[in-house]
């Protein structure tokens, strides 16, 4: 399988930069951070995250279909929908038995379980919703993703932590070499700001504590950096193998050229000290596409502005990519988008060798000393033909894709 060239012929996006690739690739461009004190976090320790502006799944699905469906499906459903317009398919012609889905998440619907749990608590069992289970189950997220495209070929839903949208397109990119399918839907959804969740994040001490200046507390590669904020979102792309792409007159946003992926077997959450986890993902990777380190023009880190993640990953980089790449964290302006993270930063990816234009990491004010990286403080044109998008996630599990411009 290795070697197999993969186009991304569709694009679409949820994110805390807006609703839809066009507003997300402009907030990230733009270095406008998400971040805000939440409501529902009131009582909280950390109250702070990056919520998706003007998400109103009623609108944008239908009441009655809305209302079936965890936060984390409806992203899910949204931003396929834009990919499959960009790549000019029509569902209602396709042969959906070679249409598979593979998407990423980390959790599920823990806003459904959370509400319900209320129920069982203040009401008793009876008052349970018979939806509870089909809700919140991980699997629903390419289960309603193939019932709401007719998509019936391979279908299943990865939990890699961190790191589910990048496992994601990988295993996706599997699929299409062992020609199991014609088209996956590849990506990943989350929607994790709950209040359990979150208090659980805290307890953690993973959280940025910067309440004074919530534009400016997620800030990758920073000296002051102090944790993540945590964000919600989904990236969803369609692949196809390029020959057959390019048969049928599809526009090639960019190519999935390779995939490593590596475990830590180190800690539950703490990454390897020496970074030799994603290094060796990295180098699988790049063996996948038969590139040299040297080719890398770009990385699109993982980058959580959590003090060690960012310095392990910076350690591993510039001890691989010795030509020094220009590195960024679209986490400034998004947050983590824990699950779906891989997934949406694989669309900036491919964005940023479509353009030509890396977007800056936005709040870094001082790199951290101790890092010998060179990242984009600014929006910076450059010609990233290849990049390297990492994703890192709790239990040591990492991936790398490889970007090609079309």
């Amino acid at each position: 399988m290795s070697g197999i060239d993969v186009a991304v012929t569709g694009l679409g996006l949820v994110t805390p930069g807006g609703v839809g690739v066009g507003p997300s690739w402009a907030a990230v461009c733009g270095g406008r951070s998400a971040a805000a004190v939440d409501p529902a976090l009131e009582d909280h320790v950390v109250r702070l995250s990056c919520r998706v502006p003007g998400f109103d799944a009623e609108e944008l699905l239908g009441a009655r279909r809305a209302h079936r469906l965890d936060r984390f499906v409806q992203f899910a459903l949204v931003a396929a929908r834009e990919a499959i317009a960009d790549a000019g398919l029509d569902p209602a012609t396709w042969d959906g038995a070679r249409v598979g889905v593979v998407l990423g998440c980390a959790d599920g619907g823990p806003g459904t379980v959370e509400e319900q749990h209320h129920v069982l608590r203040d009401r008793g069992p009876a008052k349970v919703s018979p939806l509870l289970l089909p809700m919140q189950l991980p699997n629903m997220l390419a289960g309603q993703t193939a019932m709401e495209f007719g998509a019936t070929g391979p279908n299943l839903v990865v939990a890699t932590a961190c790191a589910s949208g990048a496992t994601a397109i990988g295993t996706a990119r599997d699929l299409l070499a062992l020609d199991r399918c014609d088209v996956v839907l590849a990506g990943g959804s989350e929607a994790m700001i709950t209040p359990l969740v979150m208090a659980g994040f805290a307890q953690m001490g993973a959280l940025s504590r910067r309440e004074d200046e919530p534009a400016a507390a997620s800030r990758p590669f920073d000296a002051d950096r102090d944790g993540f904020v945590a964000g919600e979102g989904a990236g969803v792309l369609v692949l196809e193998r390029t020959a057959d792409a390019r048969a049928r007159g599809a526009a090639v946003r960019g190519r999935v050229v390779g995939y490593g992926a590596s475990a830590d077997a180190h800690h539950m959450t703490r990454p390897h000290p020496e970074g030799a986890g994603v290094e060796q993902a990295m180098r699988a990777a790049l063996a996948d596409a038969g590139a040299d380190p040297a080719d890398v023009r770009h990385v699109n880190a993982h980058g959580t502005s959590t003090p060690l993640n960012d310095l392990v990953e910076a350690t591993a980089v510039s001890r691989l990519l010795t030509a020094g790449p220009l590195v960024t964290s679209t986490k400034g302006v998004t947050g983590h988008l824990l699950g779906a993270a891989g997934a949406v930063e694989a669309v900036f990816s491919v964005l940023t060798a479509e353009h030509g234009l890396v977007p800056p990491t936005a709040n870094l004010r001082r790199l951290d000393p101790r890092m010998d990286i060179e990242v984009a403080a600014a929006p910076t044109g450059a010609h990233a033909e290849l990049v390297l998008s990492n994703s890192c996630g709790f239990g040591g599990q990492n991936a790398t894709l490889v970007i090609a411009a079309a």
